[in-house]
């Protein structure tokens, strides 16, 4: 009888080949990549986080646009499934301060173990998941076999199914490169352009010298980051300066916003605020007192505790709009003004290969409910390869794992097995 082939072996392609395995399905696993779920285990190097905490409701407006599609597949499998999940392969996990799930070991590696072993071994007369690493999928053959290029050359497979878990377009040293997308393309299928998500953006003009050498990689802790417009985003956290612009959290979770400003407007101006912490009436209280023969930056600190980073990007904003230290009382206002309400202008994201995910991908218009593209039967697609996205967090983790199960539910539905 012929395979099911999963194309992919990271967390959405396990996922579905785990469904098909536990219902006693010949599951073949295909990856271009010399072993398996690379960009899991170094994702998991800072401490592998499985999901979010927060209640299902909450965590389905995470996926913005894309959350009607995505609901039915995440309520079947949201957080706490995860979890238990996990607690199946002997991972314990706990929950964060931030909300985020983790496991107790902080470790990617051990619970990719014990789900290859599971998969290996599936359990009493359920054929064991079969692996062909260094197999990278080249398109479809006239004859509609999988192509293949291997080491020992092109191999041609015939199968029952297929899921595509082929990843998005980033970290490509890892194996998601995009390379499918022509493939699909010329079978027809639509795929939105692979954009970068939750990356980095260059702000405008650069940093100075002084900024690059002194604090690129040093973080802004405790601050504001507002976004303007029809979705307007406010949120406290972090961020860091980088050698280009800014990176982290803060700025992750506001990526998408900005990405899209920067598309339709050439450019999008955020704005920071220095001191959460500090009412405005404070702030301007603090600047207008007499200084005496102190400096501006004594003086911010002294009277503001205003020191370090925060510090050094207020300066370089303000000199950057030609604002030296204050001589009279309007100008000490700005100041504080620019304090609460501190704008930075970024003009483009990095590079899509920086990105800890993309946006865009197969549109889940050409999809059935369970995932299988309408005009090519018994291909399904899973993962970070469909048009969806969202914020750090484990919410990427959780809908690619939602996903897979899906994907693998609907190729047992389509064998006649459910």
């Amino acid at each position: 009888m012929k395979p099911v082939v999963i194309v992919g072996a990271g967390p959405a392609g396990l996922m579905a080949a785990e469904v098909l395995s536990q219902a006693g399905v010949a599951v073949q696993v295909f990856d271009a990549m010399p072993s398996v779920g690379r960009k899991f285990l170094l994702a998991g190097i800072g401490g592998l986080n499985l999901t979010h905490g927060e209640d299902t409701a909450r965590l389905l407006t995470r996926y913005a646009e894309r959350q009607a599609e995505l609901s039915p597949m995440l309520q079947a499998f949201d957080g706490p499934a995860v979890r238990s999940w996990a607690h199946g392969l002997g991972i314990e996990t706990f929950v964060g301060s931030s909300g985020r799930v983790f496991p107790k070991d902080m470790k990617a590696a051990p619970l990719l173990r014990a789900w290859l072993h599971r998969l290996r071994h599936p359990g009493e007369n359920k054929p064991g998941v079969v692996f062909h690493m260094r197999h990278r999928w080249t398109g479809w053959g006239d004859d509609g076999a999988l192509l293949f290029d291997s080491p020992s050359g092109e191999v041609r497979i015939h199968a029952q199914a297929a899921v595509l878990a082929l990843g998005g377009g980033s970290w490509t040293r890892l194996g998601s490169d995009g390379a499918w997308v022509p493939w699909l393309l010329a079978r027809g299928v639509a795929v939105a352009p692979l954009k970068p998500s939750n990356c980095g953006f260059e702000v405008a003009g650069g940093w100075s010298d002084i900024l690059k050498t002194r604090y690129a990689g040093q973080a802004l802790k405790n601050v504001v980051l507002r976004v303007d417009g029809a979705q307007a985003f406010e949120r406290k956290g972090e961020f860091v300066l980088s050698q280009y612009g800014v990176e982290g959290s803060l700025v992750y979770a506001a990526s998408a916003l900005m990405r899209e400003a920067i598309a339709s407007q050439g450019q999008a101006t955020v704005h920071v605020d220095l001191l959460p912490g500090v009412p405005m009436d404070k702030v301007m209280a603090a600047v207008n007192h007499p200084r005496g023969s102190r400096s501006w930056s004594s003086h911010l600190k002294s009277r503001l505790d205003l020191t370090g980073v925060k510090a050094a990007l207020l300066q370089e904003v303000m000199h950057g709009l030609g604002h030296k230290a204050p001589a009279n009382a309007t100008e000490a206002q700005l100041w504080g003004q620019m304090i609460k309400h501190l704008p930075l202008t970024l003009s483009s994201t990095r590079p899509l290969d920086e990105a800890i995910s993309s946006a865009g991908g197969v549109h889940f218009e050409v999809l059935t409910s369970q995932l299988m593209l309408r005009d090519l039967p018994g291909v399904f697609c899973a993962g970070e390869m469909l048009d969806w996205e969202a914020p750090t967090g484990g919410y990427l983790l959780t809908a690619c794992l939602a996903s897979g199960r899906c994907a693998g539910l609907g190729v047992l539905e389509a064998m006649g097995d459910v």
